[in-house]
């Protein structure tokens, strides 16, 4: 039979090129695929790497009521994987479908994910291993007159050697479980090859084992390669939680932990630890967590716990924290990950801000041992000293990252250069004690009275805020954070009010030298801490109350006054269109952002976002004119979002004008003002930056990098 010639023959054109309409094929059919590539890609997501098949093993031991686990490693776990127990043992009966997937003795109904109280639940861990390894299991029951050793492959019983039978056989062994893995991946050549070495996979492995040895209390760890004469890593069941750590880690670390301990019944919580204090500082941060007895990983709690200690640790330095997080199992969601390294939580963000402020709170109560290394640039000095802090520090007065040094430090070690020198206090001198007297903002003379407001605390729960939109709000902040500006911001040193009528200050960060608009920074900040706030705002009360209707009409009066005379816009009718709408809507106002008004339209009260700061009340009319046009009262969403921006504005400091120069008369209102102003950015909102602030993106617009110490160094080397 003939044969077309080969130009003549249909082709297929290559992967990834386009087809025409003409080369379309017909669709293909679906089908199940083999069971035994099914149990292989199942065996792929859940033992990624040897640590994840010891991880599942050292929780079956411990479920199983283990007070001993001894673990040997040959290449870093691909050739030999071995843990040895003393706990319950398995039933003969039960070890033919042992390796079978999902059989477990944990979980019979769905409902029990919701009271989930073991470390294995799946059934998934043996199952997974046999597919992908050769596995011998040898146990023996306290009931049990000898022990059981069985083979197993691809989930079912296997003979050890062809011919031989599959069953159990009878052998001598101790109480407890063994179990051999060999041969990791032996079948899964692209798994095998993708591990760079031996020394690294065992590397991770004694880190899962050390997480295990400092949580488990009550249970002795010991875990060593093979050929080797002395284990590696070896836990005694008696230790307390400090001496393992102190073992497994080092005496450096467990020299300077403090304990933690926090309970919350709102949000069924309560969690326990030790956290090293000021005066450690590693490379990395090292974070040993736990929830509900589960080694797990969040960044979420990682990024707030780093954010907490880099007030108080040198630039770089990172802590060591183990927190052990139990939490009500009807709020945890065990099952969202295959290899269980992470887990859901109801309420993660209220968690977390709680745990944060406590070891905050913590760390400023022990921060009274450390030695700092401290050099003003506007002193003159050219040698640093060396002064013992004698009480804790006030968190604006917490010196800068860069000028920190441990306690162990010896005096005239080292001379630090020029060009590494940094502001290191905030009340140091200001830029504006080098202006001329008149031209300072404020008088050296005037006594800093107190903010003269009375406080009055109520008996009023929190709420806890599920609303969805916010909740998408909040993480709409987090995805549009700036690292590295937020990084700045939490750890810069405050230096003077550069311009009070455009709202630019300077600050100082390690050796570099910021203008920032505090303005759009503090727009920023309000808005934040009122989702952060949503539903638990304070109150200011007026007293007597106010007329919302008079306040509207002063507000369009003075939006009139700034807008083109020859707008064509009806005003007469935006004060009664504003009324209404806030009328309508006013249980809203008052159950969202305790912003009441009463049935006769006066205004009660306003949210008080931040105690000790009182924005200026002459912004207050024409920010209830802007809650009409300027909110979008259609959507959730749209709503929350507009409504806590026009909030942050009327909270910004408003825009004072410059003092007078020499020869004009000064007025004392707004030198009062000023003075207010002044006290208000200097020693709460640029603190309040520096604990809260999430810098996003937008706010590079308003940080602009003038000076940098390194930079002119280099300039003036080279005139």
């Amino acid at each position: 039979m003939a044969m077309a010639p080969p130009s003549s023959m249909p082709s297929s054109p290559p992967r990834g090129t386009k087809r025409k309409a003409d080369q379309i094929e017909a669709p293909r059919r679906i089908r199940a695929l083999h069971e035994d590539v099914v149990n292989k890609i199942a065996a792929g997501e859940i033992i990624v790497a040897p640590v994840h098949a010891l991880k599942e093993l050292i929780e079956n031991a411990v479920d199983a009521g283990s007070t001993s686990l001894e673990i040997l490693v040959k290449d870093g776990g691909l050739k030999l994987l071995q843990i040895t127990d003393n706990g319950c043992g398995i039933n003969k009966d039960d070890m033919a479908i042992l390796c079978e997937r999902f059989t477990t003795s944990k979980l019979k109904a769905f409902e029990d994910l919701t009271s989930i109280g073991t470390y294995g639940f799946r059934g998934e861990a043996l199952a997974s291993i046999s597919h992908i390894a050769h596995l011998t299991v040898t146990t023996k029951t306290v009931d049990s007159s000898c022990a059981w050793k069985a083979h197993y492959a691809g989930g079912k019983l296997a003979p050890a050697k062809p011919g031989q039978s599959a069953d159990p056989k009878a052998c001598a062994g101790r109480q407890g479980t063994q179990i051999t893995v060999e041969d990791l991946f032996y079948n899964v050549p692209t798994r095998r090859r993708a591990f760079r070495s031996a020394s690294e996979e065992y590397a991770k492995i004694a880190d899962q084992v050390g997480r295990y040895a400092v949580h488990c209390k009550g249970v002795a760890f010991q875990c060593k390669k093979h050929g080797d004469a002395g284990a590696g890593i070896a836990v005694p069941a008696t230790a307390t939680v400090k001496d393992r750590i102190r073992i497994v880690h080092s005496s450096a670390i467990a020299n300077e932990l403090i304990e933690f301990e926090l309970s919350n019944a709102q949000y069924g919580f309560k969690t326990e630890g030790l956290v090293s204090n000021v005066n450690y500082s590693g490379k990395r941060t090292a974070l040993l967590l736990f929830i509900n007895h589960r080694s797990v990983e969040s960044n979420a709690i990682k990024r707030a716990v780093e954010q907490t200690y880099s007030t108080f640790l040198p630039k770089g330095g990172k802590p060591f924290v183990y927190l052990s997080l139990e939490i009500d199992p009807a709020r945890v969601d065990v099952n969202v990950h295959p290899t269980k390294r992470e887990v859901n939580f109801l309420n993660e963000e209220e968690i977390i801000e709680l745990i944060c402020d406590d070891i905050r709170t913590r760390l400023g109560k022990v921060d009274t041992s450390r030695t700092f290394m401290t050099q003003s640039l506007l002193s003159g000095g050219k040698t640093p000293s060396i002064s013992k802090a004698a009480t804790a520090p006030e968190e604006s007065d917490v010196t800068a990252t860069a000028s920190k040094r441990p306690a162990t430090a010896k005096a005239g070690t080292q001379r630090p250069y020029e060009n590494n020198l940094i502001r290191t206090d905030a009340k140091s001198r200001k830029i504006t004690a080098m202006l001329p007297q008149a031209q300072r903002a404020s008088s050296p003379s005037r006594d800093h009275a107190s903010d003269g407001m009375e406080y009055e605390y109520t008996d009023k729960e929190s709420t806890i805020c599920r609303l969805t939109t916010v909740k998408e709000l909040r993480a709409s902040v987090r995805a549009n954070m700036h690292n590295e500006l937020t990084d700045i911001f939490a750890n810069h040193t405050f230096v003077g009010i550069v311009d009070e009528r455009k709202r630019i200050a300077a600050m100082q960060g390690g050796v570099r030298l910021f203008l920032v608009d505090y303005g759009m920074v503090a727009a920023e900040y309000f808005y934040q801490l009122g989702l952060t706030d949503f539903g638990n705002f304070g109150t200011f009360r007026f007293n007597p109350p106010l007329s919302l209707r008079e306040l509207l009409e002063i507000g369009v009066a003075q939006t009139k006054a700034l807008e083109a005379e020859d707008l064509n816009f009806d005003w007469d009718e935006v004060a009664t269109t504003v009324h209404a709408q806030l009328m309508s809507r006013r249980e809203m106002l008052a159950e969202y952002f305790a912003l009441e008004i009463s049935e006769e339209g006066e205004l009660l009260t306003l949210p008080l976002v931040m105690k000790g700061y009182m924005p200026s009340l002459g912004k207050l009319p024409n920010f209830l004119v802007r809650l009409g046009p300027h909110v979008d009262w259609t959507d959730e969403k749209g709503c929350f979002q507009s409504f806590l921006r026009e909030l942050a504005s009327f909270y910004v400091p408003e825009a004072l004008p410059l003092a007078p120069v020499e020869g004009e008369a000064e007025d004392e209102g707004v030198a009062k003002r000023l003075d207010e102003l002044h006290r208000a950015i200097q020693n709460k909102l640029f603190p309040a930056f520096k604990a809260r602030l999430v810098a996003t993106k937008a706010l590079l617009k308003g940080t602009i990098e003038v000076a940098n110490l390194k930079g002119l160094y280099r300039v003036f080397e080279r005139c």
